[in-house]
């Protein structure tokens, strides 16, 4: 019974959210509430919360100075020039930015964390994306594929899972991986690049000059119009638009291109790329707790920055709306988590996935453990998957004589598809800052990441990896 309502739950969550029936805060929130009455633990329900929020409050009290921080650094114009650099290169052409984003955010993912990674490849990308009016689900579902892949990262956590839970070392686990992971990683661009020639035959090519002279075409019509006055009338546009009578109505959203705004500060740009680059590092090389890095990084980023209080003031008002949306995902989160794991439905699900394996599957086990990786990493999060269930896959392929390595690197396979898990917190992030609806990013991305996903794994049989 536990079992069927889990996957009951689960099933609900995401039609409803998917359906736009819902908001994910309030499906997050409702459906584990109903369901853990179901149950018939309903006089629980606070301990299961409780249990769910204290094991979430570090990531998103991570997130939430994380946001302040990235925030800050996109208002004194940090990411600018990266802005610029990918705008010239990609000659407003749909298909270069598509691979951009794809590059930049497997790049930026090195750092190991998704949350940094999204914020750093959303900032970036996003007033590109919405100045050409291409498809922003395109820009969540290529960084969270390229990210996923990342993921896999001796640091990025997924493997010192694996290599944990199996006793085994991480680096033994990891280093034969990358070969097809670089499949994995490779198949992200190429995708990215078909998906990039889509959107250029609905959009077409323009150049940046013919961009902003079709802006200001706009701006004049609407001048001539008299419709030049109310929300923009006074709003300075982006990337070289000018003061325009009526600017684009989201112009707020290309403040990272525009050259004045008042909050930039050139003079202490290479201070603070080099307190990024040294929060980056010290996350990396885990000196201290990352909630920690980043609480310490946005007050010394503030304070430097805006030596005013007042000024210090309205940089945490302007970045509020970002933190209330991503902390209160994460908080909703946990009660999904809490009562998945308080009622035993977790365990329930994966004892019957367990116990429906074929014993003829045994020679085959890393094999099923790469293909089960994909709907346990998407249902539960990754400590359940790595030291719930993959020790129980593990020990009936040990029976057939499978190793635990090979185990261990079928295990990561449904990494790519993981990241946009609705138990994810990063994801939340990701959405929230491009501002697509997460049933959008989720009927959009679920596809492309489980080819991904079969790709690795296929690499990994293929180069006798897996």
């Amino acid at each position: 019974m536990l079992t069927i309502l889990g996957f009951a739950m689960i099933t609900t969550f995401l039609v409803l959210i998917m359906m736009k029936k819902m908001s994910p805060i309030a499906a997050l929130v409702l459906i584990p509430a109903l369901f853990c009455v179901f149950v018939g633990k309903g006089a629980h329900l606070g301990d299961y919360v409780i249990d769910g929020v204290s094991s979430l409050a570090p990531t998103a009290a991570m997130l939430m100075f994380a946001i302040v921080y990235f925030g800050v650094m996109i208002d004194v114009g940090l990411f600018d020039p990266i802005v610029r650099g990918i705008l010239k290169f990609c000659k407003a052409d749909p298909m270069r930015i598509v691979v951009g984003t794809a590059l930049l955010a497997g790049i930026v993912s090195l750092d190991g964390d998704g949350s940094t990674t999204f914020m750093i490849t959303v900032s970036a990308m996003y007033p590109l994306y919405k100045r050409l009016k291409m498809s922003l689900v395109i820009l969540t579902g290529v960084a969270a594929m390229a990210n996923g892949v990342m993921n896999t990262l001796p640091w990025g956590g997924p493997t010192a899972r694996a290599a944990t839970a199996l006793k085994l070392d991480a680096g033994d686990v990891f280093v034969p991986m990358i070969p097809a992971l670089a499949v994995g990683l490779l198949f992200v661009i190429v995708l990215s690049y078909v998906l990039g020639l889509r959107e250029r035959k609905r959009l077409g090519v323009l150049t940046l000059d013919e961009v902003l002279v079709e802006e200001k075409e706009k701006e004049t019509v609407l001048v001539a119009s008299g419709s030049g006055t109310g929300k923009g009338a006074a709003t300075t546009g982006g990337a070289g638009t000018g003061t325009g009578a009526d600017a684009p109505e989201d112009d707020d959203d290309f403040q990272g291109l525009d050259p004045d705004r008042p909050t930039l500060r050139p003079k202490l740009y290479w201070f603070n790329a080099l307190l990024t680059v040294g929060l980056l590092t010290a996350m990396i090389m885990e000196l201290l707790p990352i909630p920690v890095l980043f609480l310490l990084g946005a007050a010394l980023a503030l304070t430097v920055n805006f030596p005013n209080i007042p000024d210090q003031k309205a940089r945490l008002a302007a970045h509020a709306d970002n933190v209330l949306n991503v902390s209160g995902m994460v908080f909703a989160a946990a009660v999904f988590t809490g009562v998945l794991q308080g009622t035993g439905m977790v365990d329930s699900m994966a004892k019957w996935l367990v116990d429906i394996i074929p014993g003829s599957m045994g020679p085959h086990m890393a094999l099923v453990t790469g293909v089960l990786s994909l709907p346990l990493t998407y249902f539960m999060s990754n400590d359940g998957f790595y030291f719930g269930i993959l020790p129980v896959l593990a020990e009936a392929g040990a029976a057939h004589g499978v190793t635990p390595l090979e185990m261990a690197r079928a295990s990561l396979v449904g990494q790519p598809l993981h990241m946009s898990s609705p138990l994810v917190p990063a994801v939340y992030v990701l959405v929230g800052m491009a501002k697509v609806e997460f049933g959008d990013h989720t009927r959009f991305v679920v596809k492309y990441a489980a080819m991904t996903c079969l790709v690795i794994l296929g690499a990994g049989i293929l180069f006798g990896i897996i």
